[in-house]
């Protein structure tokens, strides 16, 4: 059984695809009565699920006439994706296993890269693994991450 996060998620993304401006507006109030669940788990679901480095940009109005947009980024070029991941992991001082995990969904998503090998890299660059201290395994995934986007750059011709 799928946890909300996941309904919600879904349904998100659903509604994202069915719209013809690749962006959907949405107020947290009604899509939590919508899933019976606490608005906080909206901004969970959005806080978590639909960062840049998994294609999208999100902007929110506070207050009474408040809403939440979303709006998926469509690269056309594998170039561009490998940049803008680029961009994320080096405005991050702190790379954690989640943000590791984001890149590499999203290069899978891209077709960039197959499950398998995302799946062997993360768990390379997990906290396990890289049994340091935290700014040491920061250090060691930005440039390990870094690597990756040079061979997959030259790997998709750039």
């Amino acid at each position: 059984m799928r946890n909300i996060s996941d309904v919600i998620e879904q349904y998100l993304k659903q509604v994202l695809k069915e719209s013809q401006a690749n962006a959907i507006e949405i107020k947290r109030q009604d899509i939590a009565q919508r899933f019976e669940c606490v608005p906080s788990q909206i901004n969970y679901v959005i806080n978590t699920r639909f960062t840049v480095e998994k294609g999208y940009l999100v902007e929110s109005k506070r207050g009474g006439g408040g809403y939440i947009r979303i709006r998926r980024v469509i690269l056309h070029e594998k170039q561009d994706v490998l940049s803008s991941l680029m961009d994320v992991i080096h405005e991050h001082p702190r790379l954690n296993e989640q943000l590791v995990e984001n890149v590499l969904i999203r290069l899978v998503e891209e077709q960039m890269m197959h499950e398998q090998e995302a799946q062997l890299i993360y768990h390379l660059l997990s906290d396990e693994a890289l049994n340091l201290q935290v700014d040491d395994r920061s250090y060691i995934r930005r440039q390990q991450l870094l690597a990756l986007m040079k061979v997959l750059r030259y790997r998709n011709g750039g």
